[in-house]
């Protein structure tokens, strides 16, 4: 069997697999991973076979509307109609290139970004344990997990301490499954094999070291990273997406065989009529959005990575600008998450020291991801660790909020827990004040009230507790009972310096803040009223869980602070605010956070976060701060507000342009404009636009969260777009009855006419308040200008005659600046009737 599916046999032993996968328990050597890495391939789902730049171009070519005006321009050629077949050939051709250049140039923009936050593994090489790309692990390769890590290959687990993994996404089992290393036969070669972990599952808890046997496609199940990847639901930039295209394909098909059927009808030449049909579905559908979105939304990638905001993918730019509510914890996000030791008390609250020793020994040995709790606990004095040897660990979950260590020490065992008080007191039956041990039950009430009084304060709060216990291992989480509470230890964390003042901002500017904590509701409605929350209304996760659907949806529209929540009642929340039509962001950084990270329309985490988190998320803060993720929203409702301004400007401009070919080819005598001179027309107003994303946003548009809105597109296109048309008969009237001009000359006119009105309208729908108090950017103003001269200039040039124009008289070009400065003023009038709720 080769290297690169070296799944163990069905009796091999660890020593028979790592003979076979030529290694050992020292690793690779970084020349021998090198060779391995030439020959299998990088340690990914997905091998691009093609270089970026052709995929890119053959995305662009594969357009239907393009296809179907290649085989046109086949057609043509072999009717003889060279010319235009040469014509319809070099504007595709154009086209297209300018499409997948910029799209490329776009995307290696942002993957430059990306690069910053890949997703590592730490492998053994040369016997020195080296952090590498995850993409480089190779079979045969010892890699080194931890707590937060995600396993990075299919490998066989060659020594372990106290491992629990998550393998939810392989099993759909919530509880993690405990996993030690073997040096006998693997008891399967699926998840429920003790000694394999596989990739795309993740360490809840404990180390390990592990041999991979499998990387990238030849993983068991090679689609898990895709699946984490992928969103379940449509987020709102999918689904604003998909109802444009259904828009256009229904406003393109009407028209299209509209027309085609009356110029059939009336005799007109067939092949010309289909050239004509065809070119004016391309003039309707904005082929050039796929480009102008992936450059506006990679601009603004760029902007958010100066702001401190690493995108990883590009839609979710514009979830981000589209947010309303932001779902985070507490900590990190209202206070600062460096903790430090308040006081330890007895049961009663009265100071005492022997809580925080214990506190000590179970943060010092137990193996889970080190809290910042555990962190404020370690910076004290401990107690003198020699005294003491680690037999068995009972690893923190998110149910019991609680880890428990057995420890020996002369010959006696002893079981230490520390948690959330409430758990820890429902497991306790007696407690110890001044060295003795009493029943617990009369004075649970006086306990408690200790444990009230000192979250009121803001302060967290652990229970420690504790029980000797017979032997040394093999005990499970129902071994914590008939507890003795030594009492509490309680840990202040500070604010955040202008939380207070973020929160004001974000809700200025229309996010609401949801606080989801694991805290105790008395800790969460203080530190939230401090940074002026509304904590009144706060709501349990017991509460949640009696709540059906229909209940869940009315509390979480009015509540701010949820308290006591899990991972999974976070997750509810964030689905249920997303069934109601809000667009949700969620802030997290831990291995509890993964599931509303995925299910979000935006998940936010920090390049600190755990490898689980940073894989679930779409947005990465290189600084945990509010600030920086406010930038990120506004830069992101500029990025969607450019985006906005080619839509509007494609579907009321084009759609006029062509609603009056449609009219004019009921009563013309001949076509109102040549396809080529459409396609021409088309191209050139296209590349007017291509600046749009430089181009500088309505203040007041980013003030508040931007969805899409078809309904102000289709009443842009319904509205603006016949003003356009009523412009264009005009002109037909006055080419026709004024200037008298025949089909060549007519074509000219009209071919100028409609590229002046519908590119320089592009200063005035490009704000929805006055032109002229926000003015377009350089870019911008300089390619719309240049386009109107070379359409123009064209048919004075040697251009002319191929692309059937010809030189008009100068009386007609002073009723062309007529009809510019009258149109721009009466579009400029109903637009503002039109967008009028976009600056309200």
């Amino acid at each position: 069997m080769s290297l690169a599916t070296g799944r163990p046999g069905p009796a091999e032993s660890l020593d028979d697999l790592l003979r076979r996968l030529g290694t050992s328990q020292d690793g690779l050597s970084a020349a021998e991973a090198a060779r391995r890495l030439a020959a299998s391939g990088p340690n990914e789902l997905r091998t691009a076979h093609l270089r970026a730049e052709v995929v890119e171009l053959l995305r662009s070519a594969v357009n239907p509307l393009v296809i179907i005006l290649l085989i046109a321009g086949i057609a043509s050629a072999v009717l003889g109609e060279t010319t235009e077949a040469t014509i319809i050939g070099a504007i595709v051709l154009m086209s297209t290139g300018i499409n997948g250049w910029q799209t490329f140039r776009s995307q290696r923009a942002v993957a430059q970004l990306q690069a910053q936050i890949t997703p590592t593994a730490t492998a053994v090489r040369d016997g020195a344990s080296v952090e590498l790309p995850r993409r480089e692990v190779v079979v045969g390769d010892v890699v080194r997990l931890g707590a937060g890590d995600l396993v990075p290959a299919d490998a066989r687990i060659v020594t372990s301490s106290d491992l629990h993994v998550q393998q939810a996404a392989l099993t759909g089992e919530s509880m993690p499954a405990e996993k030690a290393a073997s040096a006998g036969v693997s008891s399967s070669s699926g998840p429920d094999a003790s000694d394999l972990i596989f990739l795309g599952t993740s360490i809840v808890s404990g180390t390990a070291t592990a041999v991979v046997f499998a990387t990238g496609r030849d993983t068991a199940f090679g689609d898990i990273v895709e699946r984490l990847a992928a969103r379940p639901d449509e987020t709102e930039f999918e689904r604003g997406t998909r109802q444009f295209g259904m828009l256009i394909l229904q406003t393109v098909v009407f028209l299209v065989l509209f027309i085609l059927v009356v110029n059939v009808a009336t005799g007109r030449d067939a092949l010309q009529s289909v050239l004509f049909s065809v070119a004016l579905a391309v003039g309707l559908t904005p082929e050039f959005l796929p480009m102008i979105t992936t450059v506006t939304l990679a601009q603004g990638a760029v902007q958010m990575a100066r702001e401190k905001v690493i995108v990883k993918h590009l839609s979710a730019i514009q979830n981000l600008g589209s947010i309303d509510i932001l779902c985070s914890d507490k900590t990190g996000t209202l206070t600062a998450g460096i903790l430090s030791v308040e006081r330890a008390t007895d049961p009663f609250g009265r100071d005492a020291a022997r809580p925080l020793d214990l506190a000590a020994l179970n943060a010092a040995f137990q193996t889970g991801v080190k809290s910042p709790l555990d962190v404020a606990i370690l910076r004290r004095p401990s107690p003198d660790l020699d005294y003491y040897v680690k037999t068995d660990e009972i690893p923190f979950d998110f149910e019991r909020r609680r880890v428990s260590v057995v420890l020996e020490r002369a010959g006696a065992f002893m079981l230490v827990a520390k948690g959330a008080p409430e758990g820890i007191l429902d497991a306790c039956t007696h407690y110890e004040v001044d060295g003795e041990a009493r029943t617990i039950e009369p004075a649970k009430a006086r306990c408690l009230e200790s444990f009230s009084d000192m979250s009121t304060t803001g302060l967290r709060v652990l229970a420690v507790a504790y029980r000797q216990v017979p032997t040394a291992a093999g005990y499970t989480r129902d071994d914590e009972r008939d507890l003795t509470l030594v009492g509490f230890v309680a840990f202040a964390d500070p604010l955040i310096d202008g939380a207070a003042e973020s929160i004001a901002r974000l809700r200025r500017d229309g996010v609401q803040i949801k606080i989801l904590t694991g805290d105790n509701e008395l800790v969460a409605r203080h530190v939230c009223a401090r940074v002026d929350i509304d904590g009144a209304g706060i709501v349990l996760g017991d509460d949640i869980d009696g709540m059906l659907d229909p209940a869940l949806a009315r509390v979480v529209e009015t509540a701010q602070v949820f308290a006591r929540v899990s991972p999974a009642q976070k997750h509810r929340i964030i689905r249920t605010l997303k069934a109601h039509g809000h667009v949700v962001g969620f802030l997290g950084d831990g291995i509890n956070d993964a599931p509303s990270l995925h299910g979000a329309d935006v998940g936010i985490s920090v390049a600190g976060a755990v490898d689980i988190a940073r894989e679930a998320s779409d947005i990465i803060l290189l600084e945990r701060h509010l600030d920086v993720l406010h930038a990120g929203i506004l830069a992101g409702r500029r990025s969607f507000g450019n985006v906005l301004k080619y839509l509007l400007m494609g579907t009321s401009s084009n759609f006029g342009n062509m609603f009056s070919m449609a009219g004019a080819s009921l009563f013309l005598p001949f076509l109102p404009m040549l396809p080529t001179q459409i396609l021409l027309n088309n191209f050139l107003y296209d590349l007017a636009q291509i600046t749009i994303p430089t181009d500088r946003i309505d203040p007041a548009y980013i003030q508040r969260p931007q969805r899409w809105d078809i309904g102000l597109i289709r009443r842009f296109m319904l509205v603006i777009g016949p003003v356009s048309s009523l412009y264009d008969f005009l002109t037909f009237y006055v080419l026709l009855k004024l200037f008298r001009f025949g089909e060549a000359p007519f074509h000219t006119g009209w071919f100028l006419e409609s590229l002046a009105t519908q590119t320089l309208v592009l200063f005035v729908i490009r704000t929805a308040g006055v032109p002229w108090r926000n003015r377009p950017s350089t870019a911008l103003t300089l390619t719309t200008i240049l386009v109107v001269v070379i359409g123009m200039v064209l048919p004075y040039t040697p251009f002319a005659r191929p692309l059937g124009l010809e030189p008009l008289p100068a009386g007609f070009f002073l009723y062309l600046v007529g009809v510019v400065v009258t149109y721009l003023a009466i579009v400029e009038f109903v637009k503002r009737r039109v967008m009028a709720h976009v600056l309200e």
